[in-house]
């Protein structure tokens, strides 16, 4: 159905105009997201029947974001929303680089406001990833990925990281996390001849495993 592309669509608008520091606006494109998502009715079939007016009467829409229907359903795009995207690329950027961090768009402006995060700091490097990723996309798959792989060995990364590692993107994988068990604080193992489990004593003696497999303690070995 047409409305939860419409409706992807004006949560994304709602982002970018969240992250431009519009107020307002970005609620009024969720609330008509939310209301496109629950119509039964395919847009497309009110377009059909009572133009541009019939969506401008839907709830929650309205003459301007009828309009911008219209010119999805015409044209299956939206200018507002690519001229959007163009115009908040870097701050796209800088907000997933922060995101990676666990640090929410709100929390990213209040940072900013008390001087905690120099924002202009991050723009000049994250202007020359878009250069070098060749798309907004693109660049945040780098960050994402050199995040993942730093978080596994608890390092700290910047903006700047994705360059060093730009020739290795590819070959970056995080650090395995390998579970391993464990029997009241002794670790364990299986053996796969006499297909019973072993824990191993502090004098490291093998010692037949006689519990049930509930109690088996798996813990996280990075």
């Amino acid at each position: 159905m047409n409305n939860k592309k419409i409706a992807k669509i004006f949560y994304e608008i709602a982002e970018l105009l969240d992250i431009k520091g519009i107020t307002f606006k970005p609620a009024a494109y969720r609330n008509a997201a939310k209301f496109l998502e629950n119509l039964n009715t395919d847009v497309s079939l009110i377009y059909k029947e009572k133009g541009v007016k019939g969506l401008e009467y839907l709830p929650r829409i309205g003459k301007s974001m009828a309009k911008k229907i219209e010119e999805y359903l015409k044209k299956s795009k939206i200018k507002y929303f690519e001229d959007l995207k163009k115009e908040t690329a870097i701050q796209q950027i800088v907000t997933h680089y922060f995101k990676t961090k666990d640090l929410s768009l709100e929390e990213l402006k209040r940072n900013a406001k008390k001087r905690k995060i120099v924002y202009s700091r991050f723009t000049k490097p994250a202007k020359q990833l878009l250069e070098l990723a060749g798309s907004i996309e693109k660049a945040e798959e780098a960050i994402t990925k050199v995040a993942e792989w730093a978080k596994s060995r608890n390092l700290d990364y910047a903006i700047e990281t994705v360059f060093k590692k730009w020739l290795e993107l590819d070959r970056l994988k995080p650090k395995e996390i390998v579970k391993k068990p464990y029997y009241q604080g002794n670790p364990m193992i299986w053996s796969e001849t006499k297909r019973k489990w072993y824990v191993i004593s502090s004098e490291g003696e093998w010692l037949e495993f006689a519990d049930k497999e509930s109690e088996i303690e798996w813990r996280i070995i990075k």
